[in-house]
């Protein structure tokens, strides 16, 4: 796999004879829209299988799979499209790649997610959180969606289905007073578990995921203990304990900033733990990049001292974020846009983009038409080998994406082409 950066002048066609692959490939495998725009600094993803196949007529997915002695979800995982396309003959498809480590892989999904999305991005996930419950006073939980039909499609694909609970709202308002009624009060902690437990039962979920929002030194113990109830109950039953904790990150006069926190007790109880910033529609802090691989280092190496790699999932967002500047404390905010999105504005206003080295996130700045200023923060493939080099060398379990209710193309070519995801129960390709 090899990661190329666009310069001036540079056509999907040149970049694909410097590489010697056809330029249908590239457009196909990195889902370009408009591949006869490139932006200088944006990033194309040259990919080598290992080994590729022509289809054949009257092949299919269950016996190309069969022939070439891989499963079938590999097979839909290779090739994405094949969620939503039918098999041409003479399309070329990627058998395998010369994967070298396996990584387990969750995603954060909200339930109303598009069919097609959705089943081409399972194939690469081993957990999905479903973002769909909100406990609320005394241990009550609330729901919005029918669920019913996304646990199952997960199930289908031998993705395990994570009931995802939170005190927050589904526009990410925090409730810090629900979420501390809770936790000093043990008989709402019991309602609570037990209304999570009949939700898990009823709906088919497999576990669950709780995100902690206001964990500090000071609220520690607090969280310890309610995890201990929820440990007891779900242990009986089978179900898996996940949490994703919401870190309190800083910059105080430039320098990183959080509280070293001893998570050895919470770890003795959970599955796998989680350490995610959510991001949300609308941002009122600084422009800053929105993931950092020097702040994700930092928050993975202080939480190595009281936890096992392995327990690890990084949190990362994929998302980019506009800010008009000068920015104003208090005043400015800056609004989501998706990854395509963010390069189809790069393509509009004929910007350049550029690359922060310290977090490996691109950026480019913009004059609109109104003569204000702006800079755009995003995501691109170097960001995402960034993260995978991180998981690597800390030997971590593997990353949790925020959220994926757009598809990123380039952040499944870069991980399919170089792991095996791992998955841990059946699915229905394969029996």
């Amino acid at each position: 796999m090899e990661i190329y950066v666009v310069k001036p002048n540079d056509t999907i066609y040149s970049i694909a004879n410097k590489f010697d692959v056809s330029a249908t490939q590239l457009i196909r495998d990195n889902e370009l829209e408009f591949p006869n725009e490139l932006v200088p600094g944006q990033t194309i993803v040259i990919v080598y299988p290992k080994e590729f196949y022509l289809v054949k007529e009257g092949d299919t997915i269950e016996s190309i799979a069969k022939e070439h002695g891989i499963s079938q979800m590999q097979l839909l995982r290779n090739n994405p499209f094949l969620a939503d396309s039918p098999l041409y003959p003479g399309e070329s498809l990627t058998i395998r790649y010369n994967t070298t480590n396996t990584i387990t892989t969750q995603g954060y999904i909200f339930p109303y997610i598009d069919n097609e999305i959705l089943r081409k991005t399972l194939p690469s996930l081993t957990y999905v959180s479903i973002y769909n419950y909100r406990a609320v006073n005394e241990g009550n939980i609330i729901t919005y969606i029918d669920d019913t039909e996304v646990i199952k499609i997960a199930k289908e694909y031998g993705t395990i289905p994570l009931m995802m609970t939170t005190t927050m709202s589904p526009q990410g308002n925090p409730d810090s007073e629900t979420a501390y009624g809770l936790l000093l009060n043990e008989t709402y902690q019991d309602t609570l578990v037990n209304n999570t437990l009949r939700i898990m039962k009823d709906k088919g979920y497999m576990g669950i995921n709780i995100v902690f929002n206001y964990i500090n030194l000071n609220s520690l113990y607090l969280y310890e203990r309610m995890i201990l109830k929820f440990r007891a109950k779900l242990a009986d039953e089978g179900f898996l304990l996940f949490i994703t904790i919401n870190p309190i990150i800083k910059y105080i006069n430039n320098e990183l900033v959080f509280d070293e926190i001893n998570y050895s007790n919470i770890a003795e109880s959970v599955d796998r733990i989680t350490f995610l910033q959510f991001i949300w529609g609308t941002n009122y802090g600084p422009p800053l990049p929105v993931n950092s691989i020097y702040k994700l280092r930092a928050v993975v190496e202080s939480a190595l001292t009281t936890l096992q790699s392995k327990q690890l999932l990084v949190g990362y967002s994929l998302i980019s974020y506009d800010w008009q500047l000068p920015y104003v404390p208090g005043t400015s905010y800056a609004n989501a846009l998706s990854i395509n999105s963010s390069l189809r504005l790069a393509q509009d206003v004929g910007a350049t983009i550029e690359f922060d080295l310290v977090s490996q996130s691109p950026f480019f700045n913009y004059i609109q038409g109104d003569k204000s200023e702006h800079i755009v923060w995003a995501v691109d493939a170097r960001s995402i080998e960034a993260l995978m080099q991180l998981i690597t060398s800390d030997d971590l379990c593997g990353a949790s994406f925020w959220n994926l209710m757009v598809y990123t193309a380039q952040l499944w070519l870069v991980i399919n082409s170089q792991f095996e995801i791992i998955k841990l129960i059946p699915n229905k390709f394969d029996g």
